[in-house]
């Protein structure tokens, strides 16, 4: 059976990534949450907004596929591309638009539902899986 899980069967990976065609434009999430898959249309928004939503997604998704219970005691890695994102989730950035503010809060409540959740910043082409997904999404849309 396959593991959502990397090889200690206590940590979780997840890629995510956001975008949206103009900004704002209509807009898209991708994630790959321990190898699974999920892209969705969620209208019209900003690039910054798209980041957010997919990273709150992704941890809401970790969550219903692992149980609440194994959830406390999960370890989760959160790979994204957005430099902005990942500082003003560990602190580094202040969050001057306050219409990402209600959105951090809504992450920093997620994390609360494991034992631990780290933030890193990866380059583009290491997050090619989430960024595919969210162009799928946009494309899929776009041909409706």
């Amino acid at each position: 059976m396959k593991t959502l899980f990397g090889n200690d069967n206590k940590k979780l990976e997840i890629y995510t990534d956001g975008g949206a065609r103009g900004n704002p434009g209509p807009a898209a999430i991708g994630a790959v949450v321990g190898g699974k898959k999920y892209g969705e249309y969620i209208g019209e928004t900003t690039n910054n907004v798209a980041e957010y939503k997919a990273l709150a997604f992704a941890l809401k998704k970790a969550k219903a596929l692992i149980g609440k219970a194994k959830a406390k005691q999960t370890e989760v890695v959160c790979y994204m591309d957005s430099e902005l994102l990942m500082r003003q989730l560990t602190g580094v950035y202040k969050i001057e638009d306050e219409g990402l503010q209600p959105l951090w809060l809504e992450i920093w409540n997620l994390k609360l539902d494991f034992k631990n959740v780290e933030f890193k910043h990866i380059p583009r082409e290491k997050n090619k899986e989430a960024d595919k997904l969210v162009n799928q999404a946009l494309d899929k849309k776009a041909n409706l």
